[in-house]
């Protein structure tokens, strides 16, 4: 069957709000040629502190619209969501739903890599509340590299700073440098740092001002990109049923004003965006 008369199977990529744009951004780099699907839950934002329970039901049900747009395959860009939901939905809900769709995350990918970057051993992880109280990088490093030691450090102020258009304030450095400070304080040799949250990149600079200049800081977008072009590459079942003409949809559960007015500095080019009704 042609592409053009295949059917419109683009790939989804969900977050809470901006920050999977980041990882968005970069998946389109590496693979130009798919469709895809941004859906920010922006109305229901931040998941960062919400309880398990809420970030499952708004995450599952953001994942079924994604699949009502005709997606097979849905990236959750978000830790929380993939800390607090992923696996519920991989063992429960796909089984019900469709067993042939998948759903992945991003903390797996990054924990298969976090390895190869450190030497001490000793890797730190800045993340929201509840992506470090959910212990989710502690469990997928374990299960790849048993001998690495992990410090986490929430972070909760820094989302709200990004999204509010603090981050090049004083305010926000304050925190910054409060919070790396916090994390290389339970480990000075730490000498590896995943940003485990989706927003961080656009303060990347800032965090690796203020840590050791030996550290290794890891931002999740290429590391994803990548992960997913090998996932594509040895799941040719699924890799044939995406479509691929280069097109772009974003979807916001809140304003579509709001959400293409800051989600331009996420993606980095303008973007427009639709309202979704959940």
């Amino acid at each position: 069957m042609s592409q053009q008369n295949k059917p419109y199977q683009p790939i989804g990529v969900f977050d809470s709000g901006f920050g999977g744009l980041t990882v968005l951004k970069e998946i389109i780099k590496t693979l130009p040629q798919y469709d895809f699907v941004y859906l920010g839950d922006n109305a229901r934002a931040p998941y960062g502190s919400r309880s398990y329970e809420t970030v499952y039901q708004y995450t599952l049900e953001c994942v079924k619209k994604l699949f009502d747009q005709g997606c097979e395959l849905v990236i959750l860009a978000c830790n929380t969501a993939s800390a607090k939901a992923l696996r519920s939905i991989q063992q429960i809900d796909l089984p019900k739903i469709d067993p042939n769709k998948r759903v992945l995350g991003v903390i797996r990918p990054t924990t298969e890599v976090i390895g190869q970057m450190t030497k001490s051993k000793h890797v730190g992880i800045l993340g929201t509340a509840g992506t470090v109280s959910s212990g989710s990088y502690i469990v997928e490093i374990e299960k790849f590299f048993p001998e690495l030691t992990v410090y986490q450090q929430a972070c909760p102020q820094l989302v709200p700073l990004i999204e509010n258009n603090e981050a090049e304030t004083e305010g926000a450095e304050f925190f910054i440098e409060k919070y790396v400070s916090d994390l290389i304080k339970q480990a000075p040799d730490i000498d590896a740092v995943v940003l485990g949250c989706t927003h961080y990149p656009l303060i990347q600079k800032q965090i690796q001002k203020h840590l050791p200049p030996n550290v290794h800081l890891l931002s999740q977008g290429p590391i994803i990109a990548e992960s997913l072009k090998k996932y594509l590459a040895l799941h040719p079942e699924m890799e044939q049923r995406c479509s691929k003409n280069a097109q772009l949809q974003f979807y916001t559960t809140d304003t579509t004003e709001a959400f293409d007015r800051a989600g331009t500095k996420f993606f980095g080019s303008p973007i427009h965006s639709k309202h979704m009704h959940i």
